[in-house]
């Protein structure tokens, strides 16, 4: 779903206090047309469980992520969606915390995210989808050949115990995995034209 592999977290802050006697000064890891993006937006985006990079990190993944929720939310400001409810808004939020596991209170002070962060960043994530949803529709529309055509070049996701399923049986399965190639590759390529009219620079990371 585009809302997982769309929702990138963005903040401004300049420097994370760990503990009364130590201070963690932060850094930046990408600039989107100036806007800086740092390391502890970085994490704070892994620990909400909006940017995933590949089991055992892999913090270039989780840049590239990042950037390209900015792009989005660049877009997202200039054409303002319709905004979420209190009670969407509720919802989002606690679907955030639920995705720490408990580690919330951790996360707020090692990262510097603040309730009325948290609230920002559930704001942006359903402003998100119901930007990409109005531009680009929950599925794309087919043709009876373009589905035939996904079900012959992917038959091993409607064989069953060695058993090729007729295509008159498998065909709504398979309109529904061809829509969602389709819509895929349809925002790829939006995010490829975005990051190709915007100034984007990535700071070299360190693991």
């Amino acid at each position: 779903m585009i809302k997982r592999t769309l929702w990138l977290c963005v903040s401004v802050a300049s420097f994370v206090v760990v503990d009364a006697s130590q201070q963690l000064i932060d850094r930046v890891v990408a600039r989107v047309d100036g806007y800086a993006l740092t390391l502890s937006d970085l994490r704070m985006a892994i620990a909400l469980g909006i940017v995933q990079p590949p089991p055992g990190g892999g913090e270039a993944v989780g840049t590239d992520q990042l950037v390209d929720r900015q792009l989005v939310l660049a877009e997202v400001s200039r054409f303002a969606p319709p905004e979420p409810s209190p009670a969407a808004l509720d919802r989002e939020v606690a679907a955030l915390a639920a995705q720490t596991g408990g580690r919330l209170p951790d996360i707020m002070t090692s990262t510097g995210l603040t309730d009325a962060r948290l609230r920002e960043i559930a704001r942006d994530n359903l402003r998100i989808e119901a930007y990409v949803s109005q531009r680009f529709g929950t599925s794309a529309q087919l043709t009876e050949e373009e589905v035939l055509e996904y079900y012959r070049f992917h038959p091993e996701e409607f064989t069953r115990d060695g058993r090729l399923t007729p295509f008159g049986e498998a065909e709504p399965a398979a309109r529904q995995r061809a829509a969602a190639e389709r819509r895929a590759a349809t925002l790829a390529q939006w995010m490829r034209d975005l990051r190709a009219r915007t100034e984007v620079v990535v700071v070299g990371s360190r693991q």
